[in-house]
């Protein structure tokens, strides 16, 4: 996991899901996840708080969230890892048990156009 300051995340590959169902308004997450290494070898992964704001710099996205993250998201990384697949189809799956629809957006999805919650 690539750290450059406390609050920033540099992922390997990354996915924006939508949630919605329950109590809560619609919410925009970003599902990060990094490669393994030699040591660790089935990777990592973050999900954000929820987006608020969503910028574009020349190669990359910068999501950020409700605790005050940011994502630096590269416009060509937009999928999972092996291991990100499994937990995000958990996630999904156990989302579904408690009356929540997670879903995947499409990587051709217009990030500045959509609607987030300010905080």
């Amino acid at each position: 996991m690539k750290l450059q300051n406390p609050n920033e995340y540099t992922p390997d590959k990354w996915v924006v899901v939508k949630i919605e169902g329950g109590e809560f308004p619609i919410t925009y997450k970003v599902f990060a996840n990094w490669h393994g290494g030699y040591m660790d070898s089935s990777g990592s992964w973050k999900l954000n708080s929820g987006i608020t704001k969503v910028t574009k710099a020349k190669k990359h996205y910068n999501f950020r969230g409700f605790s005050g993250s940011v994502y630096k998201c590269h416009e060509n990384a937009y999928g999972m890892t092996c291991y990100g697949l499994t937990i995000i189809d958990n996630i999904i799956n156990k989302s579904k048990e408690a009356g929540v629809t997670v879903e995947i957006l499409p990587n051709d999805t217009n990030w500045l156009d959509l609607k987030y919650d300010e905080e």
